[in-house]
């Protein structure tokens, strides 16, 4: 507001100074965020890049490139007892070159307490070495309810009940905030949340309590509709954090917590999230929890710290990005314009979750997974419009493309007068949560394409000798000239299926091309290799 003075709030992520000379940054994890009993085998994953940052990555000299980086050899061990899980070899590349070794579980004791495993690498005349260290958790069995976990390589969602046999399968949840007014809490709710699902979506965050609606979650579990459940507002009352979770953590449907929505925004203290997410997992380790961000820049790696996988809401459709309602300049330390240091487009999404990626890549975090909450609505000053169909589904497919696992858009029930806002997210949902798209969402890892015009986002998945590409116009006008596709070192051979989108593709020459490509137009299309 006016009366508030302009000054810079700190905590931004910059990018560390860097040196003349690559050094060797190495993480680890275990490739699932936790392991059940029933399981005999596990894998962790290694990443070992390259790096010319100063603050992170342990100098190397002499170390040029990936070609003439020697092996390092290291050891996984349990650290209470030093007993060897892996014992191999890297070489250190690029941070998206991961190295997956598979261990043997049945030497460890499943517990609800998290194992505490060392890392140490070397190379072969020790010249060079490094130790970090990792959670694993390995769980008794559970009994009744869900299991839902996170793949730490390829970022997806896995999920079990006993509708799927209890075994795990790829969830690419997608769905809205469903209000506890005009929905959750009227007379005819359950026959609202059927007709919700019938729409194709698979996923919600009730905003009710267990305590006003257990009905309604217990419909829920009835149709197999996923939800993760709302902690947001109570997420400091810890005593009342620990009720709801031991009241909700046996459902069938749960597949997470909402941990927090926007601590950054209201400058919640840093362990805030952390000391929720902990006590969490004393009650309930089979679900992760989920942190919601709201701005731009603003101590990313303290208010991330307490999540295990990041959302972010940016909702850039209609505002005004320079000038507030308050009267105010909206820049980078002053005036609020609806969403945080955006230009207003729908780019703001793809710009939001690159930068997400950046902070993780310049802090040396290892890279969680994210989810996209979609702007369904208008209002409040800020929003003077709600998106159109066309912006929604490109502002989603955009999210996809720049590593989204997930999507929540806010809110439902959606105003009358946004109708085709209902009908456009049942319908790309459908497409999406199925396969094909489901698996090369879930099990795998975009790779960017190249465009020949610099409006077109586009997105490429492998797996199992076909490739899913995305492509996304994110201007308003037509494109009449040619578009031409390069998909890296990939050479499809032909179009198997078009799955969203009326853009005619084809492939010529080892690219995907078409002539032209309407404004604000998405497709979905899968190629045979």
């Amino acid at each position: 507001m006016v009366r508030y003075a302009n000054f810079d709030p700190g905590g931004q992520t910059i990018e560390p100074a860097s040196t003349d000379e690559f050094g060797v940054l190495v993480q680890f994890r275990p490739r699932w965020s936790i392991y059940l009993e029933s399981e005999a085998d596990g894998e962790f994953v290694v990443l070992a890049e390259l790096s010319k940052w100063q603050d992170h990555g342990k100098p190397f000299p002499g170390l040029g490139t990936s070609e003439d980086a020697p092996r390092l050899y290291f050891n996984i061990n349990l650290s209470s007892n030093n007993d060897i899980l892996v014992e191999n070899y890297v070489v250190p590349g690029e941070r998206s070159k991961a190295w997956v070794f598979g261990f043997d579980l049945s030497a460890l004791k499943p517990r609800l307490e998290p194992y505490e495993v060392t890392f140490f690498a070397a190379t072969e005349l020790g010249e060079w070495n490094f130790t970090a260290t990792s959670e694993l958790w390995y769980l008794p069995e559970k009994k009744g309810g869900s299991v839902s976990r996170i793949d730490n390589w390829k970022g997806g969602i896995h999920f079990r009940n006993s509708k799927t046999d209890n075994r795990f399968e790829p969830l690419l949840p997608y769905g809205f905030y469903g209000s506890h007014d005009r929905f959750l809490g009227e007379a005819n709710s359950l026959e609202a949340i059927q007709a919700y699902s019938d729409l194709g979506l698979n996923a919600m965050v009730p905003l009710t309590p267990i305590g006003s609606s257990r009905e309604e979650f217990e419909y829920m579990d009835k149709i197999d509709l996923k939800f993760m459940y709302d902690l947001r507002s109570i997420y400091k009352n810890l005593a009342e954090v620990r009720d709801q979770v031991t009241a909700i953590k046996d459902f069938e449907s749960l597949y997470a917590y909402w941990g927090s929505d926007e601590p950054d925004g209201w400058q919640d203290p840093f362990d805030a999230t952390v000391l929720s997410r902990n006590l969490i997992r004393t009650i309930d380790p089979y679900h992760p929890v989920s942190v919601t961000l709201n701005c731009q820049n603003y101590y990313f790696k303290e208010y991330t710290a307490g999540a295990d996988f990041v959302m972010e809401d940016v909702y850039p459709i209609g505002i005004n990005s320079t000038f507030s309602k308050w009267g105010t300049e909206c820049n980078v330390t002053h005036g609020d314009c609806g969403c945080d240091n955006c230009q207003g487009n729908v780019q703001d999404v793809s710009s939001r979750l690159d930068d997400l990626a950046r902070y993780e890549e310049w802090l040396g975090l290892w890279p969680k997974t994210k989810f996209h909450n979609p702007q369904s609505f208008h209002g409040e000053n800020y929003w003077m419009r709600s998106p159109t169909p066309e912006e929604e589904v490109a502002m989603n497919a955009l999210g996809f493309n720049h590593h989204a696992k997930g999507i929540v858009s806010w809110v439902w029930p959606v105003e009358s007068a946004d109708k085709g806002l209902v009908e456009i997210h049942g319908e790309l949902a459908k497409v999406v949560t199925a396969n094909p798209v489901r698996d090369f969402l879930v099990l795998g890892d975009v790779q960017k394409g190249d465009a020949s015009l610099e409006i077109v986002d586009v997105g490429y998945w492998v797996l199992g000798g076909k490739m899913m590409v995305i492509v996304v116009n994110g201007g308003y006008d037509d494109l009449d000239e040619r578009i031409a596709i390069s998909l890296g070192n990939a050479n499809p051979a032909n179009l198997d299926e078009s799955l969203w989108g009326k853009t005619a593709w084809s492939v010529l020459g080892g690219k995907l091309v078409a002539d032209g490509m309407k404004g604000m137009a998405t497709s979905i299309v899968v190629l045979d290799l």
